[in-house]
């Protein structure tokens, strides 16, 4: 396997897990299992916010409002896991 295209592959799939943990962390935070007000999960909460927010931000503007779901983290890991077929494919 190249080794870009390695690079690439692991890149994606360390991105997805960091959206699925955000997710996660989101859920647990809004049934109060998880105290945010806690330093270490206040610091992974509002890293993960940084990291994954700008590429969920566009997403949530475009979808339609579906009360308290929130689609936009899987919309994007399923747009993420097609870019990555298509680089495979196209390589």
């Amino acid at each position: 396997m190249n080794p870009l295209l390695w690079l690439f592959d692991t890149v994606i799939s360390l991105y997805v897990w960091m959206i699925i943990g955000q997710a996660v962390l989101s859920l647990l935070i809004s049934f109060g299992i998880v105290n945010s007000r806690q330093p270490l999960v206040s610091t992974i909460g509002e890293f993960l916010y940084r990291v994954t927010e700008p590429a969920l931000a566009p997403i949530r503007r475009r979808m339609p409002n579906l009360g308290p779901v929130d689609i936009s983290p899987l919309v994007l890991i399923i747009a993420l896991l097609f870019v990555q077929r298509l680089v495979h494919w196209a390589l």
